[in-house]
């Protein structure tokens, strides 16, 4: 029986989509003004975001016993693409901070280039865990997972 690419194709493309939302959202400019964040505009860590994400999949999807090594392995490499996130956005707004205070065009995207590649690399390591956990999953929990990457609602939230 041959399985249809186009789900885990559409898996991949959202978990790029997702993570762009949460590791480039990083509000830079504050490292280059100067200017200390107050605490209201303190940026969350993507530890801490994956950290609330992690929970969030594990309740949704209802990790059986079963798939607990699977399900260790997918969270391992996000906590490891998570601190490396960090880690370099941590080193990018040091850079920005020592330069100059504005970036040309050409600068700015040599930056931006720079998260997109570590974005790739982090992808490309989170593809096989998740792969084998999906391919590990009942209909149900493919179902739940399909409806997650492609809303980006766990359930809670549907339209009516």
């Amino acid at each position: 029986m041959r399985r249809k690419a186009f789900p885990v194709t559409l898996v991949i493309v959202m978990v790029a989509f997702l993570s762009t939302i949460f590791f480039v959202n990083a509000n830079l400019s504050f490292a280059a003004s100067g200017k200390k964040k107050s605490p209201a505009v303190a940026k969350t860590s993507a530890v801490e975001q994956t950290e609330a994400r992690i929970k969030q999949l594990q309740g949704a999807l209802k990790i059986t016993e079963a798939q607990t090594e699977l399900w260790n392995n997918l969270t391992q490499v996000m906590r490891e693409n998570a601190k490396d996130m960090d880690a370099l956005t941590d080193t990018l707004a040091k850079e920005r901070a020592e330069g100059t205070k504005t970036m040309n065009a050409v600068e700015h995207m040599k930056f931006h280039s720079q998260i997109t590649e570590a974005h790739l690399d982090q992808l490309q390591k989170f593809i096989p865990p998740f792969e084998a956990l999906y391919d590990s999953m009942s209909d149900e929990q493919r179902k739940t997972t399909d409806t997650i990457f492609r809303t980006g609602r766990f359930g809670k939230n549907k339209k009516k």
